[in-house]
């Protein structure tokens, strides 16, 4: 690294350190404004309600990233214009944008580790709904009409199950293969045992080839190696997609695709679980050449225009997401279309520099 890129990834790391470290204080005390008459309520210790806001620490930093950097940009490179330093770098024959090429370096390592803390936001959420006793009770030994999908690919339809048995009633089991069905078995009840696992009572065994052709017969009993989950397993805790990993709500959207559902909310959220950490990079090759075009303003000009941006910024992904979920656009072109926008926009105020 020359002195240069020394200089401008210092001061921009600077700024954004300084922000992205201090904004999760601003949303824990927003949080704690809004939810300390239910903490009251619910009598919560004092080391509770911090142990909670600790697990949340990721997603709050995650959420300040975008703007953290937009800030950082724009104070960074306004103030290099304002105090003549890029026309001094121009002087010398160092163009624009090679004076600030460490701040796409920086974005891609930046952008890196807001993807990194989207796998990490799950398990804080997780364990911050446990800690401050949010988790959503289960009936101690029945459960109702759920799904289930097992990590073979069976997906299980249950419309009761009781551990006290422990047995289960309107049992449907549905296998497909590259979106054809290839299995189905639908049994009257099944029975549980620690030694031979489920046995199905009383029901229709589907087979179904290539071609469509379909094999069936009727049985009294029925056992199947595949079907693994204990009574235990099957009475869990069903997880929002906030407490979900990308991969696990991937599939967890193909196994309600599979039972004839449509949740295209959760594929927006899946979507936007790549698309929001991506737009820290976004926002900071939007930002560079739009700090550059105006050197008027100091402190005030550079915070306001900043969170302006990250509130637009902010709002369209709402909109966009619930265009999505509404059916009126794809859930990935939901996702993407602020990042998009922003890069469209990027591209232009980029042309119009002058190196």
């Amino acid at each position: 690294m020359s002195t240069l890129d020394r200089y401008v990834a210092r001061e921009f790391m600077r700024l954004f350190m300084l922000f992205a470290l201090c904004a999760p204080l601003l949303f824990v005390l927003g949080d704690w404004t809004e939810k300390i008459d239910q903490y009251a309520r619910q009598e919560l210790p004092l080391t509770s309600v911090a142990l909670g806001y600790v697990y949340q620490m990721p997603l709050f930093i995650s959420w300040s990233f975008p703007v953290a950097a937009l800030i950082a940009t724009v104070f960074t490179v306004n103030s290099m214009t304002r105090h003549s330093e890029m026309t001094a770098a121009k002087a010398g024959g160092i163009s624009f944008f090679r004076a600030l090429r460490v701040l796409v370096v920086l974005g891609v390592l930046l952008t890196g580790v807001a993807l990194l803390l989207s796998e990490i936001v799950p398990i804080g959420t997780q364990r911050k709904k446990e800690v401050l006793q949010e988790v959503e009770r289960m009936p101690d030994v029945m459960r109702h009409d759920f799904v289930y999908t097992g990590p073979d690919g069976h997906v299980y339809t249950i419309r009761q199950l009781n551990i006290s048995g422990p047995s289960m009633s309107g049992l449907t089991i549905e296998r497909a293969e590259q979106g054809q069905p290839v299995l189905r078995i639908a049994a009257r009840d099944a029975s549980w045992d620690s030694i031979s696992g489920w046995t199905l009572n009383e029901g229709v065994y589907r087979r179904f080839d290539e071609s469509g052709t379909e094999r069936a017969f009727s049985f009294d009993t029925l056992r199947m190696a595949a079907m693994t989950e204990t009574p235990e397993q099957l009475m869990a805790r069903m997880k929002e997609p906030e407490e979900m990993r990308y991969a696990e709500l991937g599939r967890f959207i193909e196994t309600l695709e599979r039972s004839g559902g449509k949740p295209r909310e959760m594929m927006v959220q899946r979507s936007q679980k790549i698309a929001i950490p991506m737009a820290t990079m976004v926002i900071i090759l939007f930002g560079a050449p739009l700090a550059n075009s105006s050197a008027r303003g100091g402190a005030a000009y550079g915070i306001g225009i900043s969170l302006g941006i990250t509130v637009f910024y902010m709002v369209l992904f709402r909109v966009t997401g619930a265009a999505g979920t509404a059916g009126w656009m794809d859930p990935a072109l939901a996702a993407w279309a602020p990042n998009l926008l922003f890069a469209v926009a990027a591209a232009w105020l980029i042309a119009r520099v002058r190196t």
